[in-house]
């Protein structure tokens, strides 16, 4: 699978809706914060929280929409999606809907990979990003609880946080 990137065909920033990129390490709580505040915001049509496109067994705490990377390879070769990365061996996307949310004036509420950051930022014109994490006693226990086979060693999935990765700290 090749580098992580936006869909290439794309203008250079999309907008004027805003994307909240939620990142942080495996086992931090992101999709149980996701979770909570699509049910908060569920009357309200303007926020938007799209499903996760991934190749790795479905779990219970996430809202993702399961592939086979077979699948997965030729709707990224098609352009059905916006952003496509690789994490812990898996595939993740999101759809190409989230652009014409965007541009809708919508905001669009997602869990994405921190390498994603950099490459999002350029390609939309209002991007905020939350940063969700735990120490790393507390996330070792959370994936050891989770016991889903497709996390592999625990701790390589919360022992890769490198500084250059991070988002930058954004007064509100």
């Amino acid at each position: 699978m090749e580098a992580p990137a936006t869909s290439g065909d794309r203008p250079a920033t999309i907008g004027p809706g805003r994307l909240i990129l939620v990142v942080g390490p495996s086992g931090a709580g992101k999709d149980t914060l996701l979770g909570l505040a699509r049910a908060a915001c569920a009357d309200d049509s303007s926020i938007v929280f799209p499903r996760r496109v991934v190749t790795r067994e479905a779990s219970s705490f996430e809202d993702n929409e399961q592939l086979s990377l077979d699948a997965f390879r030729q709707a990224r070769s098609q352009g059905d999606f916006a952003v496509a990365w690789e994490a812990h061996g898996h595939c993740y996307a999101l759809s190409r809907a989230i652009d014409d949310d965007i541009r809708a004036r919508r905001t669009v509420v997602a869990n994405v990979s921190r390498t994603m950051v950099e490459a999002l930022r350029r390609a939309y014109a209002d991007v905020v990003v939350i940063l969700i994490t735990a120490p790393a006693e507390i996330l070792a226990e959370r994936l050891a609880a989770r016991a889903r086979s497709s996390d592999g060693r625990p701790g390589s999935r919360t022992d890769s946080v490198a500084p250059s990765m991070m988002p930058r700290p954004r007064r509100m």
